[in-house]
């Protein structure tokens, strides 16, 4: 019987020792918290945001183009969700969005954890390794402070550095290292930026539409739209964490870059501009600190206001043209500089991993390393909100599963 090892009992982990049992493995997860899964909890605000109907190669980052389509095509949406189905676990959709019908990821956890107790995945609980190797031709050894282990097989699942406090503490890095793999650099991705601004005290807490934008220079690195949060220190929100991997690695690479909002994405520049040269017209009775009421919000406009030189005592009819000038470009292209990410412990995954030119996308395994599987946030792999990375957990599981339980191959 094949022995298979597991290390990392997360989502990609339990999807490995799942299918690997059902090859006929006999399967161990090594797992260093005191359960498994805990990062799964936190998905999707605790409702579990399983995958996504809309799956396409814009959806994930890698350095290594086309890398992640040939995961997934191999282990799609539709797999996963027969996947689920076949572990009792409902899904609906919303816009496309997988969750599982209670809205409970404690629910998809129950479901995996249920299915490696039937299948007699051994689990091994708090579980620290302190030395992993291959001995010879199919034959690997873990060394924990629990034991030795041993098997035909070694997946590795430890996951990313991303969150931590869930297990993600970026020890599995160290771990495809010893077996010769390059790391490229790991960076918070899907996480707030941190933005120069004394005036970000004043707006922190206000949520809006917006479309954001992270700029180098002259050129626009990525643009996402939807709800901003404004916050004490900077930015968040989804827009906000749909662009933070390339703000990540630009800073990293000492370049300067910024964020630039679009406060009023409804209307372009121009009739932007119209807008308030006719509200001008229309209420020139008004302050100007009641110039943008029913507009944006309050705080906002104030700040907007003050920065535009536009004293909120001054009659709105005496607003210079300058001034509406002014005004305009500060709600379509508010520029803050953004001066670092908030760290890895804010962050839903990271950016960077094992180099995938070293993996086989048909089956997970090393290059380097014969026996050697690699799945999950461990790869240079990060997919973008909305049920992506969790995909990309269940795809390189599976796969990495059924290929190290297979006998014969």
């Amino acid at each position: 019987m094949r022995q298979v090892l597991i290390v990392g009992g997360g989502a990609s982990g339990l999807a490995a020792g799942i299918a690997a049992a059902r090859e006929g493995a006999q399967v161990t997860i090594l797992e260093h918290m005191d359960r498994v899964g805990k990062k799964i909890l936190s998905t999707g605000n605790g409702r579990c945001n399983m995958t996504n109907l809309s799956l396409k190669a814009e959806h994930y980052r890698c350095s290594q183009r086309g890398f992640p389509m040939k995961v997934l095509d191999r282990f799609s949406v539709w797999d996963t969700l027969t996947f689920f189905e076949e572990l009792g676990v409902l899904t609906k959709s919303r816009n496309g969005y997988i969750y599982p019908n209670s809205e409970q990821a404690s629910a998809v956890l129950d479901a995996l954890r249920l299915e490696t107790e039937r299948l007699g995945v051994q689990v091994v609980l708090s579980c620290h390794i302190q030395s992993l190797k291959r001995l010879g031709k199919g034959l690997f050894e873990a060394r924990t402070d629990q034991g030795v282990f041993r098997g035909d097989r070694l997946i590795l699942a430890a996951g990313s550095k991303a969150a931590p406090v869930t297990g993600s503490d970026g020890s599995g890095y160290e771990l495809a290292k010893g077996f010769g793999h390059r790391i490229i650099e790991p960076l918070p991705a899907l996480v707030q930026l941190r933005c120069q601004g004394a005036f970000l005290k004043q707006l922190a807490g206000i949520r809006c539409e917006a479309v954001v934008k992270l700029k180098c220079g002259d050129k626009i690195l990525a643009a996402d739209k939807g709800e901003l949060q404004l916050t004490d220190y900077g930015v968040s929100g989804i827009p906000t964490f749909q662009i933070s991997r390339f703000a990540s690695v630009a800073l990293y690479e000492g370049r300067k870059v910024s964020v630039v909002l679009d406060l009023l994405p409804s209307k372009s520049m121009e009739e932007t501009r119209q807008f308030l040269s006719r509200r001008a017209r229309l209420m020139g009775y008004r302050q100007a600190g009641d110039f943008l009421t029913g507009v944006l919000n309050k705080k906002l406009a104030a700040v907007l206001l003050k920065l535009g030189k536009i004293p909120e005592t001054l009659p709105v009819e005496r607003i210079s043209r300058e001034q509406l000038n002014s005004l305009t470009l500060l709600i379509k292209q508010l520029e803050l500089p953004v001066t670092a990410t908030n760290p890895f412990e804010q962050a839903q995954v990271c950016c960077g991993g094992v180099d995938t030119r070293e993996v086989r996308p048909e089956t997970m395994e090393s290059k380097l390393t014969p026996g050697l599987y690699l799945a999950g946030e461990l790869l240079d792999v990060d997919g973008v909100c909305g049920g992506y990375n969790l995909q990309w957990a269940w795809s390189t599981g599976v796969l990495a599963g059924r290929c190290a339980g297979r006998m014969g191959a």
